[in-house]
């Protein structure tokens, strides 16, 4: 589309009740992001209460019209998702305005390939407008959706805004809650409070709040290093605000809260993490065990294991509506009443075919069903039996069919190749979810988000005791494949030829493996932890992975790239297979202000805890690079780490851990995968997390605010 057409849904699709709108750009530094936002207008163009702006800190609708899905990586960068359910709109809605911002002072300009794109609920792409010309503006509205008698229509839009979400959402009717001094006030109050709270009960609260730089960021929506966690307006705290422990741990069941809900839309940031006393157990000795809900012991094969798992994933599914509409929102599915079933039956030619189970949403009388097949352990998904349920679901009128194995899929390289019949009217939509990405949904939601009542949360911990057990046969990607040995070796006798097809195979393992690591790293954090895409590699996942299989077979290395939210750099993953060593790292810029020796004194202060094998390098604008040294040497002597030329400019710093990599491509104790996973979060728990955060560029904050 170019830059004001629009275009009527039902013309490009007769499945558009439910739409996936998704919003992408590309950061040539790896580090550039986007936060999304979608605003409810009436017939006027304003929003009719502060609950019609759905943000980071609103994101889903009571409704289940609008759903922000979060982040997706895509086979250029990262999209983020939305869902919308249009039988669901209320009718006095008009117009649905979909826009992003940035923050930290940062615009659009500093992106690449900023687009828009709309599927179905089949999960087929319908349009795309790509958006130029945005170099100074900090927000952007990329398209609307909009009524137009009984059907609705899209039109790319493509307009920027220079004062960031606060004037985006201000010219819709929004009204923000930006006092500096108030959000600091109340964020100093709640820190005595929850510090109390910490000492009575054990609780870890920290609350980020004080200084003058942060009344700063709280002040402006978009100059902050970081995105605000969730604070509800009150028009949604029936959806937001009912959240189990330990998310507040100040308030106890049964007793009026200590505060109330901002009654505007907050931009002020909280940092919530779990609490770190476990609970005392009454049993008489460590041999006695919890009772659990869903017991593995039993499991003997990998059929119990299929049959066992696909029914705990789908009953709470149907009983924890927050966790079910986040795994179905993805899939096209509307909001509604959600009912499971297990060993269905249905008929196929000759044999009735049983896939594992059934879902089926039923909304103003109309159901959406999905088939479901999973897989445990090492087994994966057949083939022919994906196509017979692609093909009971074309001819019953379903909507999807849904995969689950411990395999990720990626982009543009589809698990299972299925043929679809162009001749058949009605589409069925195959997705894919692996085990990992189950796990982290049920993370995020009971330890960093909240679900609706303390029996959610309860359930959702049963499920996720359970799929962690090793018992379970749920535990992820944790095969590097047949390819990984014979590559191996190849590289060890250098007889591995760039072109050769297995080189492929180990890039696209290799890719699982970061994807699945980003998903533990996440649900575990509960932030957002995305792989790395460079802009120069290329937009294709097909050109992209045979460029990095030839670097495989040329340096013998795999290397990828994590960005975590709210660390001052990326996360950077090498696997040299010639010395059979893993290296983690993190660059992390100079300081703009100061001395170099304070710099340094003060870098091997925050790193007083880190393991003394740490190496650390000064970086300089030069070919030769810098002094280094492992930490354990430059302790007592920080100023080794200043140039000899006192004139050289120091850039930044770039700290690294060694350790050996598993010989084996599997998930043991002595496997690849495993050793990746450790040497992954050591680094971060010993070396990240005591990094300062990233600063925000003060002049571009203060200027954003004066704007806004």
């Amino acid at each position: 589309m170019i830059k004001g057409s629009n275009v009527a849904l039902t013309a490009l699709s007769e499945d558009v009740g439910t739409v996936i709108v998704s919003l992408g750009w590309v950061s040539p530094t790896g580090e550039g992001d986007a936060d999304v936002s979608v605003l409810l207008l009436d017939a006027g163009g304003k929003v009719r209460s502060d609950g019609d702006f759905y943000f980071y800190n609103n994101p889903v609708a009571a409704d289940g019209s609008v759903q922000l899905l979060g982040k997706t990586p895509t086979e250029d960068g990262n999209e983020d998702r939305i869902c919308f359910d249009l039988t669901a709109v209320p009718p006095q809605v008009e117009r649905i305005v979909v826009a992003a911002s940035r923050y930290g002072g940062a615009r659009f300009g500093e992106l690449e390939n900023v687009r828009v794109r709309l599927a179905d609920a089949a999960g087929e792409s319908l349009l795309r407008f790509t958006i130029a010309d945005v170099d100074a503006v900090s927000a952007i509205i990329f398209g609307e959706l909009y009524r137009r008698g009984e059907e609705w229509k899209f039109r790319a839009v493509g307009q920027g805004y220079d004062s960031g979400l606060a004037g985006l959402a201000t010219d819709f009717g929004v009204d923000i809650e930006d006092d500096a001094a108030e959000v600091e006030a109340e964020a100093a109050s709640e820190a005595e409070a929850e510090a109390a709270s910490e000492v009575e009960a054990g609780s870890a609260v920290e609350v980020e709040a004080g200084s003058a730089v942060e009344a700063v960021e709280a002040a402006d929506p978009v100059g902050g290093s970081g995105r605000p966690e969730t604070v509800a307006p009150a028009t949604a705290a029936a959806t937001l605000e009912a959240v189990p422990a330990p998310r507040r741990p100040d308030v106890t069941e049964g007793e009026p809260a200590k505060r109330t809900v901002a009654a505007r839309p907050r931009t002020a940031k909280k940092k919530v993490t779990l609490p770190k006393v476990t609970r005392k157990s009454l049993a008489e000795n460590e041999s006695w065990r919890e009772a659990r809900l869903f017991p593995v012991s039993v499991l003997k094969s990998d059929r119990d294991r299929e049959m066992r798992a696909t029914s705990v994933l789908l009953s709470v599914m149907a009983q924890v509506p927050e966790f079910g509409r986040r795994l179905t929102a993805a899939f096209g599915a509307p909001s509604g009443r959600t009912e499971t079933f297990t060993e269905v039956s249905l008929p196929h030619g000759d044999t009735p075919r049983r896939p594992d189970g059934v879902i089926r949403v039923e909304r103003a009388g109309k159901l959406w069903t999905a088939l479901v097949e999973t897989k445990t352990n090492g087994n994966s998904l057949k083939a022919d039996q994906v196509q017979a349920y692609m093909d009971i679901a074309a001819r019953r009128g379903y909507e999807a069919v849904i995969t689950v194995s411990n395999d990720v899929a990626l982009e543009g390289s589809p698990l299972v190749d299925v043929k679809i019949d162009g001749r058949r009217k009605h589409k069925v939509a195959l997705w894919h979810l692996s085990w990992a990405e189950v796990a982290h949904q049920a993370q995020m939601l009971i330890r960093h988000e909240g679900v609706g009542n303390a029996a959610h949360a309860w359930l959702l911990q049963e499920l996720l005791h359970y799929l962690q057990h090793e018992n379970s046969g749920c535990h992820g990607f944790q095969n590097m494949g047949a390819a990984w040995v014979p590559v191996r070796n190849g590289i060890d006798d250098e007889t591995l030829c760039q072109g050769d097809p297995r080189a492929l195979e180990v890039v696209e393992s290799w890719e699982r493996l970061i994807r699945q690591v980003c998903l533990r790293m996440g649900g575990e954090l509960g932030q957002k932890v995305l792989p790395v895409q460079r802009a120069k590699r290329g937009t294709d996942p097909g050109t992209r992975r045979a460029l990095l299989a030839d670097q495989l077979c040329l340096d013998g290395r795999l290397q990828a790239e994590l960005r975590i939210e709210g660390t001052p750099g990326v996360l950077a993953v090498s696997a040299d297979l010639r010395t059979g060593k893993l290296r983690t790292s993190v660059e992390i810029p100079a300081p703009e202000q100061g001395y170099p020796l304070t710099w340094v004194k003060r870098l091997v202060r925050r790193l007083a805890e880190a393991p003394a094998d740490l190496h650390v390098e000064t970086l300089v604008e030069s070919e030769t690079g810098g002094p280094r040294g492992t930490l354990e040497r430059l302790r007592p002597e920080p100023a080794d780490l200043l140039p000899k030329n006192t004139a050289t400019p120091i850039t930044g710093f770039r700290l690294s851990l060694f350790k050996g990599m598993g010989s084996t491509r599997g998930n043991a104790e002595s496997g690849f995968i495993r050793s990746v996973d450790d040497a992954v979060h050591r680094f971060y728990t010993s070396v990240v997390v005591h990094l300062d955060r990233p600063a925000p560029r003060r002049a571009a904050v203060k200027e954003t605010a004066g704007a806004g």
